[in-house]
């Protein structure tokens, strides 16, 4: 039997062409790339990533474009990269410019916020155009010390990725949705017990009996034990 060796050259992988010269000079160029991102994001105003909107980061995907290829590419000149950057910021001047004039032409740049949750239910799944994540928004939740839907009156998700919780009072909070991992595992489309149960998949909560049962709002028949806590602060 024939065997084919490979004899791997680890120089010409790691390190190739590369001489100590243009090391030092990828140091600089990187250096000042980067520096150049740096300046341009806080001329745009923001503190954190969470600030971002879609337009946004559109912006910095062209910056990061922009700013790559002159930190390791000798063909190419960091002048014509200044060049790029100094478009893009133009670019998000006029734009910012024009969505503060224009409501409707800022709903098409940003985006409009999305309201997640209604008197502790979910108002997004039958939406089927959206991009809505459960498990994600519950981990929102966890870390908004919030227990269930129950506790929830209003949640919107703003258009830079923020969520705003608006919450019942302690006496009027509700039955709702666990969003503790363990008790939210617990689901079965066999009610076990007669009582208080919420709908895996939209929140709905409903007074049920021992047996199988649909959910009336969104037609579903899984349901976990819902519970009514109030919110700890």
């Amino acid at each position: 039997m024939n065997w084919i060796s490979v004899q791997l050259d680890f120089r010409k992988i790691f390190i190739g062409d590369l001489s100590f010269d243009f090391a030092a000079e990828i140091m600089i160029r990187t250096l000042l790339m980067f520096s150049m991102v740096l300046l341009v994001l806080r001329l745009t105003g923001k503190k954190g990533v969470r600030q971002l909107s879609i337009f946004e980061v559109a912006i910095i995907i062209a910056m990061g474009s922009a700013a790559g290829d002159p930190m390791f590419t000798q063909d190419a000149s960091i002048f014509v990269s200044l060049i790029v950057f100094a478009a893009i910021i133009i670019l998000y001047r006029l734009i910012t410019f024009w969505a503060s004039k224009s409501e409707q032409f800022e709903k098409v740049i940003e985006g409009e916020p999305l309201y997640v949750i209604e008197e502790g239910r979910f108002t997004l799944l039958d939406d089927h155009s959206h991009t809505f994540a459960k498990d994600e928004f519950f981990a929102e939740m966890r870390q908004a010390s919030i227990e269930h839907l129950g506790q929830i009156k209003t949640a919107i998700l703003e258009t830079n990725g923020n969520i705003s919780f608006y919450y019942y009072t302690d006496d009027e909070v509700r039955y709702g949705l666990p969003v503790q991992p363990k008790v939210y595992g617990k689901k079965s489309v066999q009610i076990p017990l007669p009582g208080m149960y919420a709908c895996t998949y939209c929140g709905r909560t409903e007074k049920l009996e021992k047996g199988p049962a649909h959910c009336p709002s969104c037609k579903k028949n899984e349901w976990v034990t819902a519970i009514n806590p109030v919110r700890i602060t």
